[in-house]
């Protein structure tokens, strides 16, 4: 039986970027696709990279191309990169070919892409967010509908949560659908767990708008206890401890975020925790972030190239 679901979501301001062209046909190679590795290729079906094969497939352009991918975060960190490197090919490779998509259009085609095409085990939200961007309430009913719902604060009280979040970078990477595959297999035995985490969505958005914002953090600690219990793939000894620390030192409550097994974790800490949580975490990467609100957008046109 499918289950609806809800998340609270937000974009940050760290990037991937694509850029592409028609090839013109005086090389030994059809197209070029550069990334952390450099493909020449006569045939989309050569081209051993997933999230540019399907979405030129997706898409029917059959032109040479050159396209190149970079971004701020590494891959398989929970970030969202993945998602993100679709909903931007996809929006650059449409815009080469002339065709204007809506932020739905484009949500939905990555979602089909990552998983029909490529068949990764993801869920919806990540491809959502990067189309959209913002921070929003992203509702998922049992026949694939989204809806989405800006969550749009005051500003000073935008600005002290925002404040009151910290980012470090664990340097464990891993893959999200092996982690997801996991979750899945025990979400027939987790009913209540999975209730209880969707009912938090709500209040986690009552706590924003009306309560005291510390309550947020602590409803961050009891979220990722919850997820924990779902696989044991989600936390390892390593992150355990850390998350342990933070706690320690003044963390309300965090999470690791994406599918869980490692990547990058936010915790909640109050403005006067904060430099005891930094010293605590003192061998982790710190990633300063700001909120985004755009989602994928074209930064540069030229309908010549």
């Amino acid at each position: 039986m499918g289950r609806g679901g809800s998340v609270l979501s937000t974009t940050i301001n760290k990037y991937c970027y694509v850029t592409c062209r028609y090839l013109p046909p005086f090389f030994e190679h059809r197209s070029r696709i550069v990334y952390s590795k450099t493909e020449l290729i006569t045939s989309v079906d050569q081209i051993i990279n997933p999230v540019v094969r399907e979405s030129i497939k997706f898409i029917g352009i059959d032109r040479g191309l050159e396209i190149h991918h970079d971004g701020d975060l590494p891959a398989r960190a929970g970030l969202g990169t993945s998602s993100s490197f679709i909903v931007g090919m996809l929006n650059a490779l449409y815009t080469l070919i002339g065709k204007a998509v809506s932020k739905e259009y484009l949500a939905s085609a990555a979602i089909k892409v990552e998983r029909e095409m490529i068949r990764d085990a993801v869920g919806c939200q990540d491809q959502t967010a990067a189309a959209y961007g913002g921070f929003n309430r992203i509702d998922f009913s049992c026949d694939g509908e989204r809806n989405i719902f800006p969550i749009v604060l005051p500003a000073d009280r935008f600005q002290l949560f925002k404040k009151n979040l910290l980012l470090f970078f664990t340097g464990f990477v891993r893959t999200a659908s092996d982690v997801e595959k996991d979750k899945i297999k025990s979400f027939g035995d987790r009913d209540r767990e999975l209730s209880i985490m969707h009912s938090l969505v709500k209040e986690a958005e009552n706590i924003l708008f009306h309560g005291e914002l510390d309550d947020f953090g602590r409803l961050l600690h009891e979220t990722w206890l919850l997820k924990r219990s779902l696989s044991d793939k989600v936390s390892t000894g390593a992150i355990d401890q850390i998350y342990s620390r933070a706690l320690d030192s003044g963390a309300l409550g965090g999470k690791l975020l994406g599918a869980g097994g490692g990547g990058f974790m936010l915790f909640y800490v109050p403005l006067a925790n904060q430099e005891a949580v930094r010293k605590s975490l003192a061998g982790l990467l710190e990633v300063p972030f700001d909120f985004d609100q755009t989602g994928s957008q074209v930064i540069f046109y030229d309908n010549n190239c």
